[in-house]
C-alpha cells in the first residue's frame, strides 16, 4: 500500500463519518499545506508558538494617513485650540504695557514651541506603547524592555517582550537598578497611575469649563441671559455630547473637524489681519529675551501670571492620550502643518491689536475681530467650544482601557468602533459616569471663574511626570547618552518646575477638587491591582499540568497520558482516586488558556465528581485587537492527553478560538462548530502520522508518470484529490515496506467516539470562582488595612464581572461548578 492508498483511505473514512452524522465536514486543504505536527513537551501539550496574539502597532499611509489627520484636527486640537478665547485675559488682570505685552507673547510663542511642537510631538510621541499614548503607555512599554511590573498570566500572550542583552554600559545599569529597586517599582507604578487619574479628572472638568464657557458667551450678544438658563442649556449639550459617543471616534471626529478648522482658519486669518493694520513690531516677540526680561521685571506678579500662560497649551496632554485613536504622523502632519501656525498666528494678531487697544485684553478674541464678523465669529467660537470637550473624553476612553489591560480596572465592556482603525474605542460605562460627573461640575461651579480656578494644574502634573518617565525611556530604550539626556532634562524639566509652582497657586481656589478626584481615581486603580495580585497567588495552586492530574490506573510508575477506558485515576496528590466516563461531550471553558496547564474548572470538576465526560475538550476564547479572523484561522487544536494505542476511552483536546472584536463566536451552534474541528483534527493527525512515516520511503512509478522508474518522495502532492487519483498507480519498492493499517484503525475509532459523544449530549461547563479573605488574628493593623482593601477589591469585583448569562448558549446545557480561593 502506497502514501497515496493511506491519504485517499482516510478521506474515505471521513466522508463515511458524514453519511452517519448526516453532516457536511470543513474541506481539507491539500496535503500540500497540512503541517507537519507541533513538537510536544513533556506534558504532552503541543506547543505551538505564533505571533499572531502578540499584540501590534498600526501603521497607515497614503489617504487613510490624511483621513487620520483629518479626524484628529476634529478630536484633538478642540482644547488647545480655544485657548486664544481667554489666554491674555487670564494672564492680565488691568490692561498692560507694551513690554509686559511683548513678555507674555514671548512666552507664549515659546512654551507652545517648547512644549507642545518640540516635547510632546517631536520626542513624546516616539514613547508610544505599539501605538498607545499617554503616562500609563510609557510605563508599559518600560515594562516590555525591564522586568518592573507582574503581569496578568493570561494577558502575557499577548505581550512581546523586549528585553534587549546587548545594551551600553548606563543602559545596563539603568535597567538593573529599576529591576532590583522595589522603591523604584513602586514610583513608576504610582506616577503613571496618577498621571492617567490626572487627565480623567481634566476629563470631567474640559467638558465643564469649554461648554459652559460658550454658552456664557451668548451674554455678549444679551446680558439678561440668567446663570439658571446658561447652566441648564450647558447641561441639556453636556448630555447630547455624550449621546453621540457610541457613534465612534472615526463618525465624530469627522463630524466636529469641519469646525475646528473653520476655527483655527479664523484665528489664522484675523492674526494676519490685526498683525498688517495695526502693529508688526509685535513680532519681535520671538526673541526670548523678552520672556526673560517680563519675568525679572515683574518678580512675583510675573511668576504668578505663569498660570494664565500655560493655559495656551493645555490640551497637551490629551495630544499624547489620544495617540491610540491616530497615529503618531497623523497628529504631527496636523499640528505641525496647521494647527501650530495657526495658533500661533492667533496670539500673535490678537497681541498686535492689545498693542493699540490695551483695554481689549479682557476680551482678546471677540474685541480683535475684524468689523462686521462678530456674530459669525461668535457662532464658529461657541461651536468650536463645545467641540473641545472631545478631546478628553476620547483620551478617557483611551487611558481607561490601557488600564484595564494591566489590570488596574476591571474587565468592563470596551466597544471597538471602526474595522480599519483598531484602537478606536468606546467604553459605555466610563461614558455614562463622565456625563454624571461633567453635570454634577456644571451645576456646582456654573460659572467659567470659579472653573477656571481649577483648571490646569493637572495638566502641568501630567506634562511633569511625563519628563521624568521620558528619561528612563531614553536611557533605557533609545540609548541615549546620558550627557543629552541630563540636558534635556534640565530644559523640559525647570519649564515643567516652573508652570507647575505657579498653577499650585490655584489648589486653595478650586484646583483642590480635580486634586482630589484624581486621588480617588488612583486609589481604586491601585486597589484592584492589589486584589487582582493576590487573587493570581490564590490561582497559581490550579496552574497544573493534565498529566500531573490524570494517571492510567495500570500504570505503577510516574503518571502517564495513555489513560484508557476504566483506568483513568486521580494522581497522589489528589487521591488516587478512579475516574467514572460520563457519556457525552463537556467543553470546558478555560479562563487562562495556558497551554501547559488544565483549566480550573476541570480540576474542581474531577475533584467533585471523580468522573470526566467521553470527549473533554478544554476550550479558550482569545480576542484580538483586530476587526474580524478568517473563519479558517480562528481555530488552533492540540491535545494536552494522548490517547491510548488502541483509540479507546476519554479523548482529551484542547481548543483556541481566536476572533476579532466585530466576530460572533459564542452561538447556539458553538458545540457544533467545535464537534466539526475535532474531527478534522482528528482525519488531519492520522494522515500526517501516516505521511511521516512513509516520506522516506523510495517508490516505483510507473511509465508515463515520470522519467525515471524511481522516485524519493520528500514533498507530499499539493491536493489530496490528486491522492486519490494517482494512488491505484503507485507502488511500493520491493523491500521498501508497507504502512501499517494501526493508524488508521485508531483514527476510526476516535471519529466514532466524537460523533457518539457528540449525539449522546454536549455540556458546556464554566467555573464560578468566589473569593473568601484569609482571617486575621489578633490586633495586627497591617493585617486589618489587607482585609479592608482586599473586602472593598470583592465588592468591586462582584459589581463589575461577566456574568453567566452574558453566554450566548442554551441554558440548559449549561453546568457551573463552583470554587473557594482564600486570598
Amino acid at each position: 500500500m502506497s502514501p497515496f492508498h493511506v491519504l485517499r483511505n482516510f478521506i474515505s473514512l471521513g466522508k463515511t463519518q458524514d453519511a452517519a452524522t448526516g453532516s457536511q465536514p470543513p474541506k481539507l486543504p491539500g496535503l500540500g499545506e497540512l503541517p507537519e505536527l507541533p513538537e510536544k513537551g513533556d506534558d504532552g501539550e503541543a506547543r505551538v508558538d505564533s505571533d499572531v496574539d502578540i499584540r501590534k502597532k498600526q501603521v497607515f499611509t497614503g489617504r487613510y494617513l490624511f483621513w487620520l489627520a483629518y479626524q484628529s484636527i476634529g478630536v484633538i486640537y478642540g482644547d488647545i485650540g480655544t485657548s486664544p478665547l481667554y489666554v491674555y485675559s487670564s494672564t492680565f488682570s488691568s490692561s498692560p504695557s507694551r513690554d509686559d505685552l511683548l513678555g507674555a507673547l514671548s512666552l507664549i510663542i515659546w512654551s507652545v514651541t517648547l512644549m507642545v511642537s518640540v516635547k510632546y510631538v517631536l520626542i513624546v510621541l516616539y514613547a508610544d506603547d505599539e501605538g498607545e499614548g499617554g503616562t500609563f503607555a510609557i510605563y508599559s512599554l518600560l515594562s516590555r524592555y525591564a522586568h518592573i511590573v507582574r503581569r496578568d498570566p493570561r494577558e502575557e500572550r499577548s505581550i512581546k517582550m523586549e528585553r534587549e542583552s546587548n545594551l551600553p554600559a548606563m543602559s545596563k545599569h539603568t535597567r538593573s537598578f529599576l529591576e532590583r529597586s522595589w522603591v523604584m517599582k513602586t514610583f513608576l507604578k504610582i506616577i503613571g497611575v496618577v498621571g492617567v487619574s490626572l487627565v480623567m479628572s481634566d476629563g470631567v472638568l474640559t467638558p465643564a469649563q469649554s461648554v459652559l464657557g460658550a454658552i456664557q458667551g451668548l451674554r455678549l450678544v444679551n446680558e439678561s441671559i440668567t446663570t439658571a438658563t446658561i447652566v441648564g442649556t450647558s447641561c441639556a449639550i453636556l448630555i447630547l455630547l455624550f449621546l453621540i459617543q457610541p457613534f465612534g471616534t472615526s463618525k465624530i471626529g469627522s463630524c466636529f473637524a469641519p469646525i475646528v478648522i473653520l476655527w483655527l482658519s479664523l484665528n489664522l486669518s484675523f492674526g494676519i489681519y490685526n498683525l498688517v493694520w495695526y502693529d508688526h513690531s509685535v513680532l519681535k516677540a520671538f526673541s526670548p529675551a523678552f520672556a526673560g526680561q517680563y519675568l525679572v521685571r515683574n518678580q512675583t506678579d510675573g511668576w504668578r501670571s505663569l498660570g494664565g500662560i500655560l493655559l495656551a497649551f493645555t490640551g497637551v496632554e490629551a495630544l499624547f492620550a489620544d495617540l491610540g485613536a491616530f497615529s503618531r504622523t497623523a497628529i504631527q502632519l496636523s499640528w505641525l502643518c496647521f494647527a501650530f501656525p495657526c495658533l500661533l498666528m492667533a496670539y500673535i494678531g490678537q497681541a498686535a491689536y492689545i498693542s493699540v487697544h490695551p483695554e481689549a485684553y479682557s476680551n482678546p478674541f471677540f474685541n480683535a475681530v475684524p468689523p462686521g464678523t462678530f456674530y459669525p465669529s461668535l457662532v464658529i467660537a461657541i461651536l468650536a467650544a463645545i467641540v473641545a470637550s472631545q478631546t478628553m473624553i476620547t483620551a478617557t476612553f483611551q487611558l481607561l482601557s490601557q488600564i484595564i489591560k494591566l489590570s488596574y480596572f476591571p474587565q468592563i465592556k470596551v466597544v471597538h468602533t471602526s474595522k480599519i482603525f483598531q484602537n478606536q474605542i468606546y467604553i459605555p460605562w466610563a461614558n455614562w459616569l463622565l456625563m454624571i460627573g461633567t453635570i454634577v461640575v456644571t451645576v456646582a461651579y456654573n460659572n467659567t471663574t470659579r472653573l477656571g480656578e481649577a483648571y490646569g494644574v493637572c495638566v502641568i502634573l501630567v506634562t511633569f511626570i511625563t519628563t521624568i518617565m521620558i528619561v528612563l525611556v531614553a536611557i533605557i530604550i533609545w540609548h541615549v547618552a546620558l550627557p543629552v539626556v541630563i540636558l534635556a532634562f534640565l530644559i523640559f524639566g525647570a519649564l515643567d518646575g516652573v508652570y507647575l509652582s505657579s498653577a499650585l497657586t490655584k489648589v486653595p481656589n478650586g484646583a483642590w477638587f480635580t486634586l482630589l478626584l484624581a486621588g480617588v481615581l488612583s486609589s481604586i486603580f491601585v486597589l484592584w491591582r492589589f486584589g487582582k495580585e493576590n487573587q493570581w497567588q490564590a490561582e497559581a495552586s490550579d496552574l497544573i499540568a493534565p498529566s500531573s492530574i490524570i494517571f492510567s490506573g495500570a500504570d505503577d510508575g510516574p503518571p502517564k497520558a495513555n489513560a484508557t477506558a476504566g483506568g483513568l485515576h486521580l494522581t497522589a496528590m489528589f487521591g488516587r482516586t478512579p475516574i467514572s466516563a460520563i457519556t457525552g461531550f463537556g467543553i470546558f471553558f478555560d479562563k487562562s488558556g495556558i497551554k501547559q496547564t488544565t483549566p480550573t474548572v476541570f480540576v474542581h470538576f474531577l475533584q467533585k465528581f471523580q468522573a470526566a465526560p467521553r470527549v473533554v475538550v478544554f476550550f479558550n476564547l482569545r480576542p484580538l485587537p483586530v476587526p474580524t479572523l478568517p473563519f479558517e484561522e480562528r481555530f488552533t487544536v492540540t491535545r494536552p492527553l494522548q490517547p491510548s494505542a488502541n483509540g479507546a476511552g476519554h479523548l482529551f483536546f484542547r481548543i483556541t478560538l481566536r476572533h476579532g472584536y466585530t466576530d460572533e463566536v459564542v452561538s447556539a451552534d458553538l458545540g457544533f462548530q467545535i464537534y466539526e474541528q475535532l474531527r478534522s483534527f482528528v482525519i488531519r493527525e492520522g494522515a500526517t502520522a501516516q505521511y511521516q512515516r512513509q516520506k522516506h520511503i523510495k517508490w516505483a512509478v510507473p511509465d508515463g508518470q515520470a522519467n525515471s522508474g524511481e522516485t524519493e518522495l520528500t514533498m507530499p502532492p499539493k491536493h489530496l484529490d490528486e491522492i486519490a487519483e494517482v494512488g491505484d498507480e503507485a507502488q511500493p519498492e520491493a523491500g521498501g515496506g508497507a504502512p501499517t493499517v494501526a493508524q488508521q484503525e485508531v483514527t476510526r475509532r476516535e471519529l466514532s467516539s466524537l460523533e457518539c459523544a457528540y449525539q449522546d449530549q454536549v455540556v458546556y461547563v464554566v467555573g464560578k470562582e468566589q473569593m473568601r479573605i484569609r482571617e486575621v488574628t489578633g490586633c495586627k493593623p497591617r493585617g486589618w488595612c489587607r482585609r479592608i482593601a482586599l473586602a472593598a477589591f470583592l465588592w468591586l469585583r462582584s459589581n463589575t464581572g461577566s456574568k453567566i448569562a452574558n453566554l450566548n448558549v442554551d441554558v440548559d446545557k449549561l453546568v457551573e461548578v463552583g470554587f473557594v480561593k482564600i486570598i
